[in-house]
């Protein structure tokens, strides 16, 4: 089955198992995302890292989010380092979809020894 930017997605899924395999579990969120941006740039994966956004409300603005890395410009990839991607987990990645104008969202948890990974489209 194809996927929305499937040839896309799994050079990006490539390089977070590339980068899980060499770590291993067990570190925190900031070390995966920065062995993760090394990884794309070896790799020439086009990747904008920590895209800051402003959140408005009732056209005022109320604070900002970074998101972990938009990729391609047009995937949103978030990455967390716990025991499991969770509901919350879901939900922050819709809003970053959202604001950001942007499709599909990967959510790379490196928690496990095995790469969990829930694409979301929007």
């Amino acid at each position: 089955m194809k996927y929305l930017y499937s040839n896309l997605t799994d050079k990006i899924i490539g390089a977070a198992i590339n980068v899980l395999k060499e770590l291993g579990p067990g570190y925190p969120e900031k070390i995966y995302q920065r062995a993760l941006a090394k990884e794309f740039g070896r790799q020439r994966i086009p990747y904008e890292r920590e895209r800051e956004f402003k959140i408005h409300y009732l056209d005022e603005e109320v604070g900002f989010e970074k998101m972990d890395f938009r990729v391609y410009e047009k995937i949103v990839v978030e990455l967390k380092a716990t025991s499991g991607i969770s509901d919350i987990h879901i939900k922050q990645l819709f809003s970053y979809l959202r604001i950001a104008k942007i499709r599909l969202g990967l959510i790379l948890n490196f928690g496990k020894s095995k790469l969990e990974i829930k694409r979301i489209i929007i």
